[in-house]
């Protein structure tokens, strides 16, 4: 079967080529590496170099496919708030060319990465998908209206979508200081720890958040594309129903740290209801945090 990954050199988006790629069938990596790797590429995965922002280049891409896994985005709440204008031409304009095209190229399904960053920062805990909406940082705002396109493109167009909420996803080729100031926190952590500085925890380490393993992600993915149960434009918590502070993380990894003054649009807590996951897809994480959190240690060279 043909697939199309959009972002596919990104950090989720490589780790769904793999497993398409494993399990045998024509992948296609639409990618423009503003954020993506090269070093992440799949070599058996087909790469076409453009932007999803240039509509007229997608539809040759997509005839023929099976589905579209649209991860490509502008991530990072932070970077949002600076570069508002940029972010919601990708995230917004961008998903929109990318619905379009699938309509033209009569694609069957689009499975699109969302955010659990649309719930707000006022919900109770957990976060379960009946709760309204209420997004304020700019990237919240981009990937909730992804998700009503969506749902728009199911009503109007046929396209049979879903949307997967993800939740502080975290694992192998995650971003690190070195791919500048709006990285992860456990890239951060490690990367710091691993060079022998103290980590950097803002700003008291208090927030907790719901950390879900890169791989489990791609295996919710692929099962979003499958299931016969979604592709009304669901919108779909990914997350373990476990969270973390920041400071627990800093236990597990090990070493020194010190506290740094707060950001912009942190919210104190994220832990997601996954009901819907089991009922809809079958999908449950399979990897626990301090299993993942020990891989990517050895990864780093951390004893």
């Amino acid at each position: 079967m043909k697939y199309i990954v959009t972002g596919g050199a990104g950090f989720i988006g490589s780790h769904i080529v793999d497993m398409l790629v494993q399990r045998g069938d024509d992948v296609h990596v639409i990618d423009n590496f503003l954020t993506g790797k090269r070093e992440r590429l799949n070599p058996r995965a087909v790469l076409h170099e453009t932007d999803i922002r240039h509509f007229e280049k997608l539809g040759s891409i997509f005839a023929g496919a099976r589905g579209v896994f649209h991860t490509a985005a502008q991530p990072r709440m932070q970077y949002s708030i600076a570069e508002p204008r940029l972010t919601n031409d990708i995230n917004i304009t961008g998903t929109l060319n990318v619905l379009l095209a699938a309509r033209d190229a009569n694609v069957p399904r689009v499975v699109y990465s969302a955010s659990s960053s649309a719930y707000g920062p006022r919900h109770p805990m957990p976060l379960s998908e009946q709760m309204p909406p209420e997004p304020v940082i700019p990237y919240a705002i981009q990937k909730r209206v992804g998700e009503q396109y969506c749902i728009m493109a199911s009503r109007f167009y046929g396209v049979e979508t879903v949307s997967l909420r993800y939740f502080n996803v975290y694992g192998p080729r995650q971003t690190t200081e070195r791919d500048g100031p709006y990285a992860t926190v456990i890239g951060i952590f490690l990367e710091q720890c691993a060079g022998g500085k103290a980590m950097t925890v803002v700003p008291d380490g208090a927030q907790r958040r719901d950390f879900t393993h890169v791989r489990d992600v791609a295996r919710a993915n692929l099962l979003a594309m499958d299931s016969a149960k979604v592709g009304q434009g669901e919108i779909i918590n990914v997350g373990t129903g476990k969270n973390y502070s920041v400071l627990e993380i800093a236990g597990l990894i090990g070493g020194a740290w010190t506290f740094t003054a707060p950001r912009q649009g942190e919210v104190a807590a994220t832990l997601a209801d996954i009901t819907q996951a089991k009922e809809l897809l079958g999908w449950e994480p399979k990897i626990s945090f301090e299993e993942g959190i020990a891989e990517l240690k050895t990864f780093s060279g951390i004893v």
